[in-house]
């Protein structure tokens, strides 16, 4: 049992927590280990206490982790909170290679008329890890976070999307520039979101290939980015209020469309 803070295993656990390492993510708590385990991720290393491994989803994960080849060490109390990312850890934690984000390899998992998600300078991790899960469930493709937006596998970002990180196709470090021509290239649309749109969200064909695209949550997306798109879309919403939450606002689209393309 690794009983020292000052472990150089420790000390590779909080590297990675802290971003230090672009080659490998850290996952944390007991859910989010067991989609890790049933993911496609190569796990490299386990880190848990005793007293997970005694409660009852314990032994059965570590089971599967140890089976899929990751080193499992059993760490002190204190080792474990020194590593974690949360104030009230649940007695694991775990190092997965980081899943391939560039161009061709999302590509490669698009079907015919994707509908994709396109976040242009979103800068809160929690937004958007909600906003990868509220794209899974909607039926969405794939999402693209571009240049200068937050990391869509930080350890914030993957328990908010709750295993849909995992499962989503996803690129990140394209600028706005690149994503449009690849989408014109390919015949996707992409719909700018812009709260003095004249057409509201329901008013426009969501079947085909489309990409919605939203911007960041404070300022949203600029005039000259909103007139590049092929559409521009606002949610109507009654007085006084002027906005909403960006994952709020992407669910509100991505149902519309769903509704439209008959999803179930």
């Amino acid at each position: 049992m690794i009983t020292s803070r000052q472990n150089p295993l420790a000390q590779r656990f909080r590297a990675v927590r802290e971003g230090r390492d672009d080659e490998l993510i850290f996952v944390e708590g007991v859910r989010l280990c067991e989609e890790a385990a049933r993911s496609a991720l190569l796990i490299e290393a386990v880190l848990f206490t005793d007293k997970m491994a005694s409660e009852g989803r314990g032994a059965p994960l570590l089971e599967r982790l140890g089976r899929g080849g990751a080193r499992l060490t059993q760490v002190s109390e204190s080792v474990l909170d020194s590593v974690a990312d949360t104030r009230t850890p649940q007695g694991i934690v775990l190092l997965a290679r980081r899943p391939r984000c560039d161009r061709e390899t999302f590509e490669s998992a698009l079907g015919v008329e994707p509908l994709l998600v396109v976040l242009h300078g979103v800068s809160n991790p929690s937004n958007s890890g909600a906003m990868l899960r509220v794209a899974e469930a909607a039926g969405a493709a794939g999402v693209v976070a571009t240049k200068g937006s937050t990391d869509l596998l930080s350890p914030k970002s993957l328990r908010s999307a709750m295993g849909s990180s995992f499962r989503l196709p996803q690129w990140a470090g394209a600028t706005l520039a690149e994503v449009s021509g690849w989408c014109k290239s390919r015949g996707i649309k992409i719909v700018a979101t812009d709260a003095g749109a004249a057409v509201p969200h329901t008013e426009v064909d969501w079947r085909g290939a489309r990409a919605v695209l939203l911007g960041a949550e404070g300022s949203g997306l600029s005039a000259r980015e909103v007139a590049a798109a092929d559409v521009s879309v606002r949610i109507p919403m009654r007085e006084p209020v002027e906005s909403l939450n960006v994952a709020v606002a992407l669910g509100v689209l991505l149902y519309e469309a769903a509704r439209q393309r008959n999803f179930e």
